[in-house]
Parts: C-alpha cells; structure tokens; sequence
C-alpha cells in the first residue's frame, strides 16, 4: 500500500505539539514547508499566524512566546528564508523563550548539488538551539516504526523547548515532492488515549535547600548595608520582592523590565540618585542578593564592583555576570529561594541605610517628576514615565532596546499591575515591532509598545497585513532624528561624520508610512496630551501609532538638567 508519508509526517508534529499545549503558529509563505504549513491550517486547535518576512515571523512568534510562556510555532521554506530566522532564535536562546524553530529543507539527494532555494541547513544556528535535528524526508515505504519517531521527535522539541532552560529548538524537516496531499493514506500511528503527548517531560522548579538558606539568612542577618536587585528575567514576583525586603529591612533596585518595581522598599530613582552623587555619599552594601540580570544602568552596575559582596539566584545556572562581580550563583528557582529567606530572617530592627535610600528617593522622586511635569514640549524621559503610567491594570509595555528601556528604567514611577516585556537576550533592535505585534497577539491584555524611530523602522515589515489580522497594540514612536543613544556617547564627539554613521537620520514620513499599511497615525504635540491620547489610541482598538517628536540635542541636555535638579534637592 502506498502512503502519503509527507502529510503522515506534518499530521503527526501538529497533533503531538497541539496535545503538548501549543496554540499558536507563525508561516511564512514558502513551497518546500507546504506540508507542514497545509496541517497548521488545518488544525483548529492552532492559530495560524502569516508573516510574509521570515524575520517579522520569527520576532512574532517570540513576543507570542515571551507573553503566554508557551513554545510558539514558525515555520519557512528552505535556503536564505532560514537564515532570516537567525536573530531571533539567538534572542531566544539567550532570553530563554521557548521557540520551535521549524525550516523546511531539500532531501539529502537535492543537498549540495546546486539545486535552487538550498543551503546547508544542518546546525544552522549553532550553540543558539537546545536541540536541533535533522529530520529525514518522509517516502511512501516509511513504516509505523518511523511514523513514531514523528511523534517522538515533536514532542521532544516541545519538551525541550520548555525544558531547563527554556530556549529555542531547530527542526529541520525534509520533503520531497509531491508537496501538496496525493490523495492516498497519511502515514499515521494514533496518539496517546486521552489526547497526551506521546512523550510528557515533566520538570519542576528547583526548591532552595534548606542548608542554603539557613547560610545566606545568616550572612544577610550579618549584613548592615545590604541590596536586593532585580534585573531582567528575575522570575519573582514583586509582592515576593517587597515582603523579602521589609524583613531585612533592605531597599529594592528593581529595573522595571524585572516587573518586580513595586512596595515601600522599591528605590524608583536609583539611576537619577547615582548621577547626582548619592552612591559616593551613602557608602557602598556589604552583602546583595540579586535575582536575574544586572541592572540596565552601567552606573550602578559599574558601582556594585567585584569589592561587593554579591549573591545571584537564577533557576538554570546562568552566569549573569559581565563586569565578573559576582560571589556566588545560587541555582534556585527564585520565587522559592525568596519566600524561604524571607521565612527565615527575622525583621531587622536597624533602618538607617533603608532610611537614608528611602528619604533620598522620596527627594529624587519630587525633584523628578516637578521638573517633567513643568515641561510641556515633550522630553523622552517624561514619554517613558507616562506611557507606563496610562496602560490600565492587565496591560503589557513593550519596551524597546537602545533609550526607551534606559528612560523606563530612569523615569518610570513604581507601578504595580502592569508587566514590562523587552528582548534583552541579545538587547538588539531586531524584529521590534514584530515581537510587540507577537504579545499583542497573545490576548493577554491591552498592549502598548515603546520605540524610537529608528526602532519601529528597522521592523516595518512586521506592518505588513496588520489592519487585516484582528490585533490591538498601540506603538508609541518617540521620533528624534535618528539613533538618540549615540548623542549620550563619546561618538558624538566626532561631529565630521556623527550623523553620516551613527545618528543615522531617515527621511521617512512616518505618517505616509502608515497610511501604506492602514495603520491610524496621531501626533502628540505636548507633553500633558500623551496621556489622554494613548488612553483613547487603546479604547479605539486595532494597531495605532501615537508619534512624539522630539530634538536630540535637546534630549542629552534634559536629562542632564534632571540629574542636576536630583542633586540640588539632596543638597537642599
């Protein structure tokens, strides 16, 4: 009997990754993924997402990932479409999102023989995937023995997708032609009862043991002058932050990308205290417990040297550590590792060093905001404020690399209720947009991305169809003229070619731009009707951009006169 073995084969993957919990898939269009393209749109079970650039489907996919926690889908033909996958598989990888990574290849026969759309697909993306296979192409002899393995292998990419740690996988799925079904048999062997997955991986999170505790409880009851800091990917909840710091009795650095910047304890100003000379005049911590990455901010980062005491919690190991500062790496899931030691210290009676954090982030605070509250022409630092202010409690902020996540991190209020998203696994620009279409996408709440112009243009591929795909995401654009970063930089002293090679101005309407792909454009001409404006953007619904235009010169003097202001209030 003769099988239709290519359909058995993409049949089978769907099945086992919908059975696994995946729901959402991203194709870009191609011939040689047809099979498996043609089962993703068959199968109810799986939305099916389609992004004509194979990069925008790949950033999708990883903001659909990054916002429900769930390995998604993407899928593209063979040769140079592939290689578009590449930034994003290496932002999963060092983010830790799951992502299935699935390219669609000629069979071993049609490899290097100079057979059109065909590269050298095997171990494409390196050391940047948990697992990579090279799946054989399916032929009408294939047995139930093989058509197992098919099942097999889908369920492994899930479960490693998931798996400690989280991250990409690569399954590279030959065909041969006919692509499209031939009307006979699939090759299929009947899934587990039950709808299970033919293979369940279960893994757990890793409990501190009580040994460790009771170590880091004693140096911490030891410690006079102690930090909890909180970087990307901290996996701890900000309640469970807050109650860990009033029993020591420590205050809290918490990057908002780390969505623990919330409580009492919560120095909002870290990064304006450290410009005003606040670190050089409250003395250096003795001990600090860390959970995820360092801090955006190179100052405090450059402040908590090697001279520091410093403990990380990270649930896989990872060595967050580029300025080699760190102690000890404690491997923990973080939430447990917090609420154990919170368990086990006993409340610090001595507040002068909280005392002395508190008193002068409540100075920064005041000083801050009455000076961005007197600006009226708008200042990008006020943006980052008030756009994270505006989103309603459920919503997500999709900050975007380069300035706009230094600006949350300096200016953004404590706020609870509202989850910070950034790719800052590779901490590119790459595939912006997409990644915020991608959360959006994700139905978990209103969504409101964060850019600069030279961010949102880098992606406007990820515009394409977007009036057509049901989506509601406002994307604020601070535009300023190019790369705003680089006037903070020692290049803009070379002023002979600062705007040739860095500053990098485009001569692109952005209002024209989205009228090609019928996107809504406003302008926010003051600094007080950004709010309003964003409020309405997400109550009319669709994908809308709001654009504040701003000057870059003026941008590096404002936040110089910030800092100046922080510190005449210490002095004060």
């Amino acid at each position: 009997m003769t099988f239709d073995a290519n359909t058995g084969l993409a049949r089978s993957f769907v099945d086992e990754w919908a059975r696994a919990g995946v729901t959402d898939a991203c194709v870009a269009p191609g011939s040689r993924s047809t099979p498996l393209a043609l089962a993703l749109a068959g199968d109810e079970r799986i939305r099916v997402h389609v992004q004509l650039d194979e990069r925008s489907a790949s950033f999708f996919a990883l903001g659909l990932a990054k916002a429900t926690g769930r390995p998604a889908v993407v899928l593209c033909t063979s040769g140079t479409a592939a290689a578009e996958f590449h930034a994003a598989v290496l932002e999963a990888h060092h983010a830790r999102v799951p992502l299935i990574v699935c390219t669609a290849d000629r069979p071993f026969e049609l490899r290097d023989t100079g057979a059109g759309q065909t590269i050298d697909q095997v171990g494409l993306y390196g050391g940047a995937v948990r697992w990579a296979v090279d799946v054989a192409a399916p032929g009408a002899g294939d047995d139930p023995t093989v058509a197992r393995s098919w099942r097999a292998t889908a369920a492994r990419a899930v479960a490693t997708a998931l798996g400690r740690p989280a991250g990409p996988v690569h399954l590279n799925l030959a065909f041969r032609e006919p692509l499209v079904p031939t009307g006979d048999a699939p090759l299929v062997v009947d899934g587990r009862a039950g709808s299970e997955p033919w293979v369940r991986a279960v893994t757990g999170p890793v409990a501190p043991s009580d040994r460790v505790i009771a170590e880091v409880a004693s140096r911490a009851r030891g410690a006079r002058r102690g930090l909890v800091v909180a970087g990307w990917g901290a996996g701890v909840r900000a309640e469970t932050v807050e109650r860990l710091a009033a029993r020591l009795g420590w205050p809290v650095l918490a990057d908002p990308i780390a969505n623990a910047r919330a409580g009492a304890h919560t120095i909002s100003t870290y990064e304006p205290l450290a410009r005003a000379g606040f670190l050089e005049t409250v003395g250096r911590p003795d001990l600090v417990l860390r959970f995820g990455a360092a801090l955006t901010s190179k100052v405090l980062t450059g402040w908590l040297d090697p001279s520091v005491p410093q403990v990380v919690v990270d649930p896989d190991g990872a060595w967050l550590d580029p300025h080699r500062a760190t102690h000890e790496v404690m491997v923990a899931d973080p939430e447990r590792f917090a609420v154990a030691l919170a368990r086990a210290c006993e409340s610090v009676a001595a507040r002068a060093w909280l005392d002395a954090w508190c008193d002068a982030d409540a100075v920064a605070r005041a000083a801050v905001d009455d000076l961005l509250d007197s600006w009226e022409e708008p200042f990008e630092g006020r943006v980052a404020r008030d756009v994270l202010d505006a989103l309603p409690d459920g919503g997500n902020l999709v900050v975007a690399s380069s300035m706009p996540v230094r600006d949350v991190e300096a200016f953004a209020r404590p706020r609870a209720g509202v989850r910070v998203l950034a790719n800052r696994g590779v901490n590119g620009i790459d595939g912006f947009v997409s990644t915020a279409l991608g959360v959006a996408a994700a139905r978990s709440g209103p969504t409101v991305a964060l850019t600069g112009d030279l961010g949102f243009l880098h992606d406007t591929n990820g515009l394409l169809g977007v009036a057509d795909r049901g989506l509601d995401a406002t994307i604020v654009v601070v535009d300023n003229g190019g790369g705003g970063i680089f006037s903070f930089l020692p290049q803009a002293d070379h002023g002979a070619h600062f705007e040739e090679l860095f500053a990098t101005a485009q001569p692109v309407d952005l209002d024209a731009l989205a009228a090609v792909h019928r996107v809504p454009a406003t302008h926010v001409d003051k600094a007080s009707e950004l709010a309003p404006a964003l409020r309405a953007s997400l109550d009319a619904g669709g994908v809308r951009l709001l654009i504040v235009t701003t000057d870059r010169t003026d941008n590096v003097a404002r936040h110089r006169a910030v800092w100046d202001a922080v510190a005449h209030a210490l002095r004060a």
